[in-house]
């Protein structure tokens, strides 16, 4: 087995992440405005991943989407990453991580997945129990074109766990696929049919499920560099296959298309894991490049180096919280924290609200980790944290201010 330490594969997820140079990470760094440039940079980050999971708070300024496409690409319009889904551009919405936007050739490694979801995973067989409200809305949208939740029909409801079950039927048409989204206007689903969405090819030829395992879990392997199992499977929250997930992985050993690499840790314990053979190259190569630690920039919570809080912890000695649905009075840091990465560190963490009215992005909360990483200083954590927030608010077009 093939090993490899804390240091390079913190790197390695920070190239493969496209928040290194772009000498390491191969990803484009600047996107300025509303341009087919721009487009393609923000597809090309997706790419990368496989997925951009969507995600509606709003409060730091920006949704999460928009966040993690700032955070990567100089320049680039949050504005941008609100309309990226749109006919004829290579992406599709679907159950990916989460809700996620998705490169287009990945519709048919998803067959399986449209396939289980014939029954709803949590509501049940939907479609079955109201047929007349499925049939209606198939009518409606082949008559009248893409519909949002707000032209439906039915009362409305509280909550997610109490919406209207027109709106329950319609995301249960899509999840099984039969309705796609179209686009999103002011973050709202245009719900069409899947003939009208997705390209024939792409519609008419369905992965066989261990196939599709196969390309996922290297999709995956793609945007982490090295990782466990357990982390694969979760960025596609893939369940209740553990025989099949390990036999595509042989197959993909097999293939030499991965190696096994164990992550050893400052006490010689080894994690089993994966790798690709070119990201254990460039791994061996970023271990000796010493990236620059007062350069901050902010991560979106949701980011995809972030989601994976145990990942989190064992390659940065970072805790990563997330604290929307705590009451206020039990949250450690804030509502929305926004983690900054400085060099191949987690540094510190900031809590934002943004007053758009006010031209102003306020500082509400600031962490700093409790002690300074090796070769990193207060004052470069402080200049980070600057750099981070002065970046930011100037995409958004706001001022940052430290909240009384």
């Amino acid at each position: 087995m093939e090993t490899i330490d804390l240091r390079a594969a913190r790197r390695l997820a920070l190239a493969r992440a496209g928040l290194l140079k772009p000498q390491w990470t191969g990803m484009p760094q600047r996107a300025a405005g509303h341009t087919r440039r721009a487009r393609n940079a923000a597809l090309k980050i997706i790419r990368r991943f496989g997925y951009l999971q969507l995600d509606t708070v709003s409060v730091a300024g920006a949704r999460s989407h928009a966040i993690v496409l700032l955070s990567r690409l100089d320049g680039f319009d949050p504005a941008l990453a609100e309309n990226l889904l749109q006919p004829g551009e290579p992406l599709f919405e679907y159950w990916g991580h989460e809700a996620s936007w998705l490169p287009m050739d990945l519709y048919p490694a998803f067959a399986f997945r449209r396939e289980e979801f014939q029954t709803h995973p949590w509501w049940g067989d939907l479609i079955g129990q109201y047929p007349q409200i499925a049939a209606n809305l198939r009518r409606r949208i082949r008559e009248e074109g893409p519909l949002r939740s707000l032209d439906m029909d039915g009362a409305g409801g509280k909550g997610w766990w109490n919406l209207k079950i027109t709106k329950q039927v319609a995301t249960a048409l899509w999840s099984a696929g039969e309705l796609a989204i179209r686009t999103r206007r002011n973050f709202q689903r245009y719900y069409d049919l899947a003939e009208r969405v997705i390209p024939d090819n792409w519609r008419n030829q369905d992965t066989a499920p261990d196939a599709a395992l196969g390309q996922l879990l290297l999709q995956a392997l793609q945007g982490h560099g090295w990782a466990a199992t357990g982390t694969l499977t979760q960025t596609w929250r893939l369940r209740n296959r553990a025989a099949q997930i390990k036999a595509a992985l042989q197959r993909l050993v097999d293939q030499s298309k991965i190696v096994p690499c164990g992550l050893v840790d400052t006490n010689g314990r080894k994690q089993p894991g994966w790798i690709r053979p070119g990201d254990l190259e460039l791994a061996a190569r970023l271990r000796r490049v010493r990236p620059r630690p007062d350069t901050g920039v902010l991560l979106s919570p949701f980011d995809p180096v972030l989601w994976d809080r145990p990942r989190v912890r064992r390659l940065f000695g970072f805790d990563q919280v997330l604290e929307i649905f705590k009451p206020a009075a039990q949250r450690k840091y804030g509502y929305y924290c926004l983690p900054v990465l400085a060099g191949d560190r987690l540094v510190a963490r900031v809590d934002l609200k943004a007053d758009t009215k006010a031209g102003t992005l306020k500082v509400l909360a600031r962490h700093d980790e409790p002690a300074p990483t090796a070769g990193t200083g207060r004052a470069q954590i402080h200049q980070a944290v600057q750099t981070a927030l002065q970046r930011y608010a100037a995409a958004l077009g706001l001022r940052p201010t430290t909240a009384v």
